[in-house]
Parts: structure tokens; C-alpha cells; sequence
């Protein structure tokens, strides 16, 4: 299992969580959520793992779901900045496409300890924190409609149902999570430019090379 600490192509996990002991539980949190799943972690777990007393915990926050929600806004607020970046960046709607999935597929690869909670602990969250989350969901979903949607019109996808695959593809990317393991045969690089490769290929694309 990586680590929910580590710092990988620049991105220092949870860097914006402070004080320092905030992030250490948030980190402790994300790690003890992944290997044990949200309901049966507790408090104690955490503190534990972050070298702290259960009472220390409730400084910083309030509730065991409040850490979740926490954990989920950033990880949410991050995703989709990785797609608007792409989507936002220069060449064809291929080209964007193929950014968008390829770093969207490294992150989830290279954070798959954080992505698995992120993406897969949504129903943990109270409801009022789940309609926020459903809601960033929502625009990471637009990000990729809007793609889709260029490429038709420029002639470039072979797409009948765009929101169906908008849908096939955030699954596809989202899932590294679940499988990816750090000590397989794949980097996480490899991987991305794999989907990337898979996605161009499902809209009828040929596949956009990677950025020198």
C-alpha cells in the first residue's frame, strides 16, 4: 500500500491541512479508511496511527466524519483541477482528451491509497457533505462532457451518447484505484498513457502522444 504521505510529481499530499498535527491525522485517517474501510475504523485507530491520543483528535476535528469529508473535499477539489487543466490546455479535442485521461489515470494511480477513499466513501458522508461532493462530481463529469461534446463537433469523435460515455470514462479512470498496486509490472506513467491510449480509442480517436 503507498504511502497517503507520499509527494509524487510535485503534489505533496495534503499540504494545504494545517496545523502539522491536523495533516498527520488526516493522513493517519485516509490510511486506517483504506485498509480498513470508514465504519470500521475508529477514532482511536487514527489518533493511534498518528502517534496521538484519541482526545488529541478532537482539537482539530470534531467528528470521525468530518475527517472523511475533509479528506473528500480535497480530493475532489484536486481531480478536478487535473481535469480542467487538461481541458484547458492547447491542441485538439484528442489532444485534451488524452491529457485529461493520462493525468487524471497517474493521479489515481500514483494516490491510490487517497483515491480509494476519495472516490469510493461516498456514502459514509453526512448529507448535506455528500450533496457537496456529488456536486464537484457533477463539473468533473461537465469537464469531460465538454471534451467529448469539441471532438464530435470538430469531426474527430465517433461518440452517439455522449453523457454514457463521459460516464465509461471517468468509471474507467477512477477504477486504477481499486487494482493498482505500486509493486506491479506498471508505473504509474505507464498506466496513464495506457488509458489514455484505451479512451482515444473507445471515441474513435487515434491516440495523441505523450508530452515530451
Amino acid at each position: 500500500m503507498d504511502s497517503a504521505a507520499e509527494t509524487t510529481g510535485g503534489y505533496r499530499p495534503w499540504s494545504e491541512v494545517t496545523p502539522d498535527a491536523a495533516r498527520r491525522l488526516l493522513i493517519a485517517a485516509v490510511e486506517a479508511f483504506a485498509e480498513r474501510g470508514y465504519h470500521a475504523t475508529t477514532t482511536r485507530d487514527i489518533a493511534g496511527r498518528a502517534g496521538m491520543s484519541p482526545a488529541a483528535l478532537y482539537i482539530h476535528y470534531k467528528t470521525k466524519e468530518e475527517l472523511l469529508h475533509r479528506i473528500s473535499r480535497i480530493g475532489h477539489d484536486k481531480a478536478l483541477d487535473i481535469l480542467e487543466t487538461a481541458a484547458a490546455g492547447p491542441g485538439s479535442a484528442a489532444d485534451r482528451l488524452g491529457a485529461a485521461v493520462r493525468s487524471f489515470v497517474l493521479w489515481h494511480a500514483a494516490h491510490h491509497t487517497t483515491a480509494r477513499v476519495v472516490q469510493y466513501e461516498l456514502e459514509a458522508l453526512a448529507p448535506e457533505h455528500r450533496s457537496e461532493i456529488v456536486a464537484l462530481r457533477r463539473q468533473s463529469d461537465a469537464v469531460v462532457r465538454r471534451i467529448l461534446t469539441d471532438g464530435v463537433a470538430a469531426g474527430e469523435f465517433q461518440v452517439p451518447d455522449i453523457p454514457g460515455t463521459t460516464l465509461a470514462v471517468l468509471s474507467l479512470c477512477i477504477d486504477v484505484a481499486r487494482w493498482f498496486n505500486a509493486a506491479g509490472r506498471r508505473t504509474p506513467e505507464e498506466v496513464g498513457e495506457l488509458y489514455a491510449g484505451l479512451v482515444l480509442r473507445m471515441v474513435g480517436a487515434a491516440a495523441a502522444p505523450a508530452p515530451k
